[in-house]
């Protein structure tokens, strides 16, 4: 269901900021950051902070990597829009042809088996909730993953979950490659926040 709030803002200030933002980036404000003009009070100031912490806080793994962690998930999960977004801010991170193999299939990609395990493990996380256990959690940290790290992508996996969820039931607007690198810019420079 497309809400028109989250088109336009729920407020008049929203509304005026949506306009601003959109007018001075060139391009249509993506979907993922028009929401979080809609009811701030409600979901977007802790999902912002949630999002920042695990996407661009202290961690092992790089800004690369996370974000090809998120288009994973997004991939997993059938969401278009967030494995738009989220590959092109890995590209910026990690060359275009190591973001493209891992996401065509991390198995056969050229990165490191700690990389691989935890990809693994977030396969599984995301696909066969189920199915995973302590077992699959041993084999990463006996790729030298640390527990910090698996911590980090467990937290990746988890909020891509709700939010590839949340895109794909609002309908977000899938932008053009060329518009998807420009958001990806902008939030490599601003943040989740």
């Amino acid at each position: 269901m497309r809400l028109n709030e989250v088109e336009r803002g729920d407020t008049l200030r929203a509304r005026a900021l949506i306009g601003a933002i959109s007018l001075a980036s060139g391009m249509r404000l993506p979907d993922a950051a028009r929401v979080a003009f809609y009811h701030k009070d409600f979901v977007s100031a802790a999902l912002g902070a949630w999002t920042q912490k695990t996407m661009r806080g202290e961690s092992a793994w790089s800004v690369g990597q996370r974000e090809l962690m998120a288009a994973l998930v997004a991939k997993w999960n059938a969401c278009a829009f967030c494995i738009g977004a989220h590959r092109a801010v890995a590209v910026e991170g990690l060359s275009r042809e190591t973001v493209d193999a891992v996401l065509a299939d991390f198995e056969t990609a050229a990165i490191d088996e700690g990389f691989r395990a935890t990809l693994r493990f977030l396969h599984v996380m995301t696909t066969r909730p189920n199915d995973l256990g302590g077992e699959d959690a041993r084999r990463v940290l006996s790729s030298g993953v640390s527990r910090a790290a698996l911590a980090d992508a467990v937290a990746v996996g988890t909020l891509f979950a709700i939010v590839t969820r949340y895109a794909d039931a609002l309908k977000f607007t899938i932008p053009s490659e060329a518009e998807f690198a420009k958001a990806a810019r902008m939030l490599l420079e601003r943040g989740y926040q």
